[in-house]
């Protein structure tokens, strides 16, 4: 295997579409989920809060991703 670091920046795109879409789903599931079993509101915001913080390390994600495309590009 080579240390190419265009291989490097598709593995960890891959990455954070992977777990931006399990964040996605999750967030999904559990709106659903806490609806059908009648959880209350402040459990469904919790779910809620976990879903922000999972979408905001996504994109911190995404931000480093980008950071080092323009490192190695100049």
């Amino acid at each position: 295997m080579s240390n190419d670091p265009k291989n490097a920046n598709g593995a960890d795109g891959r990455r954070a579409a992977l777990f931006l879409a399990g964040v996605g789903i999750f967030w999904i599931v559990a709106t659903f989920v806490g609806g059908q079993l009648g959880l209350s509101q402040r459990t469904r915001a919790l779910f809620d809060l976990i879903a922000l913080a999972g979408f905001v390390w996504a994109l911190w994600m995404t931000y480093g991703i980008w950071r080092s495309r323009q490192n190695d590009e100049g």
